[in-house]
């Protein structure tokens, strides 16, 4: 027989819920790039999205704002080099540094997925009120603020 501190409710707790509903956006959203025939995969819609905004970014920098481990980044960007989607140039400051750039390819296809990336926003908004989202936002910040600044304080 299990003890009481043996129990936990997953279906009143956070976590599981924010798992799950993680998971569901993924399969959809990977789901939605093979149906129209495009070769990417969302991790690399990530990258992609993130040099679209800022162009150039060295892996370093491209790691932290896609919250990858720097190997398994550059195993990612070594496929996207390979389809022609980025091209990595060496710092001329930091021969360590590589910084990363869309190529022409790159930025078509992420033009184009731009409908898509609408589409999914729009179905995950549905029937959820505009206060219900900022509440969602804020929650999901607070969250998010519980692990960060307990990590940013046991670095220090």
């Amino acid at each position: 027989m299990k003890n009481e501190e043996d129990k936990i409710d997953f279906e009143n707790s956070i976590a599981p819920w924010l798992g799950v509903t993680s998971k569901i956006i993924d399969y959809y959203f990977q789901e939605e790039l093979n149906a129209n025939n495009f070769d990417l995969s969302k991790e690399q819609m990530v990258v992609l999205k993130k040099l679209h905004d800022k162009d150039g970014l060295n892996q370093n920098e491209l790691a932290y704002l896609t919250l990858r481990d720097k190997s398994s980044l550059t195993r990612l960007l070594k496929k996207m080099e390979g389809k022609n989607y980025i091209t990595r140039r060496q710092s001329k400051q930091d021969k360590r540094n590589n910084h990363v750039y869309l190529t022409d390819i790159g930025k078509e296809i992420f033009k184009k997925t731009r409908p898509i990336i609408h589409d999914i926003m729009a179905k995950i908004e549905s029937d959820i009120s505009e206060t219900e989202r900022d509440q969602i936002i804020s929650i999901l910040k607070k969250i998010q603020y519980n692990f960060t600044a307990k990590e940013a304080s046991l670095k220090l």
